[in-house]
């Protein structure tokens, strides 16, 4: 093995260990678990992160930077209109947005040609948003991110801004994005299967 090697199947295994201990820990991300196993187990990837997607109540702070924001609420599953509506109830500093966020992986590999086969198999499978974010000798990084998402702001200064009613279709809304999600993982699941080695 070349020095280019050796690091990136040091690389590999750092990940994979991670990824280990996460699952040990119960803190993977559970609808990705399948993909990330069969990643760990091939030659030329790994998975560094991901997150299936999800739905969360965020705490802006003025200049509405995500650094220093809070998530007040955070669920990576549907949600019930209830428990967000009750959640809202509560005293928070800043301004409160209801977000729905995409599912997000990023992949790594050790060349560009690998990097290319892993992205046509991600476009075929109808994710429209993936690239490569790190281009070095022996590691190639690349993102792959759903376009499911929601953004609206729904306290500030302590009044609540929606009604329950408009936060109820805000709700149904995000939990068929959700669900979406979890079809697009399935998606990915059977292209990267049939291309990564």
């Amino acid at each position: 093995m070349n020095s280019e090697e050796i690091r990136f199947a040091m690389t590999k295994k750092r990940h994979f260990e991670t990824f280990n201990k996460a699952v040990k820990e119960k803190k993977a991300d559970k609808a990705f678990i399948p993909l990330c196993n069969f990643v760990s187990k091939t030659k030329n990837f790994f998975t560094s992160s991901c997150c299936s997607g999800r739905i969360l109540l965020l705490e802006l702070q003025k200049d509405e930077k995500k650094l220093g924001s809070n998530f007040h609420r955070k669920w990576h599953r549907p949600v019930k209109l209830e428990e967000v509506w009750n959640a809202l109830q509560e005293n928070v500093s800043g301004e409160l947005w209801f977000k729905m966020e995409p599912l997000i992986l990023h992949l790594g590999t050790d060349n560009l040609e690998h990097a290319n086969i892993a992205l046509m198999a991600i476009k075929k499978a109808g994710v429209k948003r993936g690239g490569i974010i790190t281009a070095k000798q022996g590691k190639f990084l690349f993102e792959i991110e759903g376009t499911q998402r929601i953004s609206v702001p729904v306290k500030s200064k302590g009044k609540i801004l929606v009604e329950k009613k408009f936060l109820a279709f805000l709700v149904k809304k995000a939990n068929a994005k959700i669900k979406k999600n979890g079809k697009a993982i399935k998606r990915l699941e059977k292209e990267l299967k049939k291309v990564l080695k």
